[in-house]
């Protein structure tokens, strides 16, 4: 990917950076000439060039300020914080258990707290202090079945990001990036036996976002091109969805021609008047 970002001599620290978006984010960042540590619980077998692992499970408070430390110590700055670990299966509310709940919560609202606790700490020691970007969800504006703790936890995520916008400024600026449909190989049977071209057809750019998407909107967050940016919820999500409503009316259409016809008339007009 061409990159318009210099952070030569930045280090970032990506949670969840070892494999899909987060994987694609460290790599953007590499690409730009940072020093990144991405962590996970399980060491991966093999890593791209220019990425360094620390183990960690960040959902410990503990243990989330374990990349913090590491990036401190080899390097003796950090930069850029970017939460990207999350995600959770789906489960019906009615019948889920505390434990999926405290663990979805844990991993999706509480981490993210407990890093940036530990990366605000040492930005604001910095004469450049830094920057921190939470990775959150359409899920936090749109509720879907399935995921009533992890949209609660990422809609959290989203006003923790304002809240620490307001008390972490000027020295550390926190933004949000509201990630839609992405493909990767993990998502990708989640998408439907056509590839997620059906899928792809409600969403206004015509296709899912690639890691890519998210990583540079992740390097304009980090990058003194938004110096003056913190508190911000960046959308990244292709134009969201088409309304149920209108693919509903339009079952004939062929994939992608959702985009290209006319309004539909507002709810409870009659069209031929």
């Amino acid at each position: 990917m061409d990159n318009p970002v210099d952070l030569s001599g930045r280090v970032a620290v990506v949670t969840g950076g070892t494999r899909g978006i987060g994987l694609g984010i460290a790599q953007a960042f590499a690409a730009a000439g940072a020093s990144v540590l991405v962590c996970g619980r399980n060491e991966p077998s093999s890593l791209p060039e220019g990425l360094r692992f620390v183990a960690a499970d960040v959902r410990d408070p503990d243990q989330a300020r374990l990349p913090v430390d590491q990036a401190m110590d080899r390097y003796g700055r950090l930069d850029v914080l970017v939460n990207n670990a999350g995600g959770a299966p789906a489960a019906a509310a009615a019948t889920v258990s505390p434990r999926f709940v405290r663990k979805v919560v844990e991993l999706n609202l509480l981490a993210p707290f407990y890093v940036a606790q530990a990366a605000n700490a040492r930005m604001q020691r910095q004469e450049s202090g830094g920057a921190i970007v939470n990775i959150g969800s359409v899920a936090a504006r749109q509720a879907e079945p399935g995921s009533a703790a992890y949209s609660a936890a990422k809609a959290g995520l989203l006003q923790l990001t304002r809240v620490l916008a307001l008390e972490w400024a000027p020295k550390v600026r926190v933004n949000h990036i509201t990630v839609g449909l992405v493909m990767t190989a993990t998502a990708a049977p989640y998408y439907g036996q056509d590839g997620g071209a059906s899928v792809a057809a409600t969403i206004p750019m015509g296709r899912m976002a690639e890691p890519s998407d998210i990583a540079s909107a992740c390097l304009f967050l980090s990058s003194p091109l938004a110096a003056y940016v913190t508190g911000a919820d960046l959308a990244v999500h292709g134009g969201g969805e088409v309304p149920a409503r209108y693919l509903a009316a339009k079952t004939d259409a062929e994939p992608g021609e959702v985009r290209r016809t006319g309004p539909l008339p507002e709810p409870g007009r009659d069209p031929s008047r």
